[in-house]
């Protein structure tokens, strides 16, 4: 009886690797670049891995029920009690074992490529350079997806050298997203993708409405992002991007018996946000695991340059016996991986420890975690005196903090830090760019 040869696989491993993708948020994100349907040898898991890839690429999250459906839809022999059956197993050490995976595609495509220029070589109608040839392009393309991650410094600087002519452009002034205010803008090139971005202040400094006047900007430029509130309601930040534009304050819209012709005039403003590329999720909650998850969906749906997250210390972090630094620390840095593996810039709200002897924002008031800020690319301030009848402090103290606010960027990687003074309307709640900051009146501001 002729010996059988046994290509190398795992149907053990195999197993696992699919049973931690149905199973944990955003594992398939982390092991998708590594992976493809070719890495599982068993034919079952390869329906099922195809199954994951189709769920995952309209934007769902694969999970035991979409990937079920799907295998359905495509009329799979795969039963369902082997997907529920696989769905029993997990790793934590997914990575790990997808790399095996791989490795071990590799070595089958290699052997089954020898075997067959084995036979075509000692038959000798064929040319041994041609042979060869095809052999070292099938090489090349087994690995080029590994190689492709690979760069030189040349590839560096090249790549450096286009963003600087993009900067240089005449029609291109900044290389990110445009925040509105200038003064950031011309220091950072806009919000940049790969950045982790924490706006923060004390409770009412309005660190939500400078979001949402950073988001209405972006938007109008024609950016698209994610918003995720867990105190408001779509609703509510619609009536104050709505507000914004009118002028009618967001209070108003939202509880006010309206005049008809104010209901007409805001229905025509509303026709300026309507077309805008801002996407909320109903399903999303203060779990950091379905916001991230909520994310990758919104990359994949309608490829959103950004997403903002308000706030930091209210999400809830799966970690168990952790301390809340420990929770806000995991928080920032997968927020701030995410943000690079997605290749979009996050803007994340904190709140800080109040000081009432000196209310001026800084770093080590970042509440609960230190370590936000060792994250971030960005930390931002806002903070408005005006709201603890205070000065600003040097060199702005002679201006006015009625209806101002400083913007204090106290960590900037690659950029420094920098800081300037913002127009605030409180009844419409927006940030806006001042062209001529206002003097303090000493008659009628009297701080204490």
């Amino acid at each position: 009886m002729d010996n059988v040869i046994q290509l190398p696989h795992s149907e053990e491993i195999e197993r696992v690797v699919l049973g931690t993708i149905i199973n944990e948020r955003n594992a398939f994100n982390e092991v998708k670049d590594l992976l493809s349907d070719d890495c599982f040898y068993i034919y079952k898991h390869k329906e099922i891995y195809k199954a994951i890839e189709s769920v995952f690429r309209r934007g769902d999250r694969p999970d035991l029920l979409a990937v079920t459906e799907e295998l359905r839809k495509a009329k799979s022999n795969v039963q369902a009690y082997d997907i529920v059956d696989i769905s029993g197993c997990n790793t934590f050490d997914l990575i790990q074992h997808a790399t095996y995976l791989s490795d071990l595609d590799s070595r089958r495509k290699g052997y089954m490529l020898f075997i067959q220029k084995a036979n075509q070589i000692i038959d000798l109608n064929n040319d041994v350079y041609d042979i060869t040839c095809s052999a070292r392009t099938y090489l090349d393309d087994m690995f080029k997806d590994s190689s492709d991650n690979i760069s030189s410094m040349d590839n560096a600087i090249n790549g450096l050298f286009n963003q600087i002519n993009r900067n240089c452009s005449a029609d291109n002034e900044i290389s990110g997203t445009p925040t509105g205010f200038s003064k950031f803008d011309l220091r950072t090139g806009g919000l940049q993708k790969s950045d982790l971005i924490i706006i923060a202040g004390e409770t009412s400094s309005g660190k939500t409405s400078l979001s949402v006047s950073i988001m209405l900007n972006a938007a109008l430029s024609g950016s698209k992002i994610a918003m995720y509130s867990m105190e408001m309601k779509k609703e509510q930040i619609a009536s104050r991007m709505l507000s914004m534009v009118s002028g009618i304050s967001s209070s108003e819209i939202l509880y006010s018996h309206l005049p008809d012709d104010t209901v007409r005039m805001l229905l025509n403003k509303s026709s300026e946000l309507t077309p805008l590329g801002i996407f909320f999720d109903d399903r999303s909650t203060s779990n950091i695991e379905t916001i991230i998850s909520s994310i990758i969906s919104m990359k994949m749906k309608h490829d959103i340059d950004g997403a903002i997250i308000d706030y930091l210390q209210i999400l809830n972090v799966n970690m168990k016996n952790g301390s809340k630094e420990q929770q806000m620390a995991d928080a920032a840095r997968r927020l701030k991986n995410l943000a690079k593996d997605l290749d979009i810039w996050i803007v994340a709200l904190s709140q800080l420890n109040r000081d009432n002897q000196n209310p001026v924002p800084s770093l080590n008031r970042l509440r609960d975690s230190g370590q936000i800020a060792e994250a971030a690319d960005i930390v931002m301030f806002v903070y408005r005196p005006e709201v603890y009848n205070k000065n600003y402090p040097i060199p702005y103290q002679n201006f006015s903090t009625k209806g101002t606010a400083l913007i204090d960027v106290a960590k900037g990687r690659n950029i420094g830090m920098l800081n300037f003074i913002a127009g605030f309307d409180k009844n419409k709640t927006l940030f806006y760019e001042l062209k001529q900051i206002p003097h303090s009146n000493y008659e009628d501001e009297q701080p204490f």
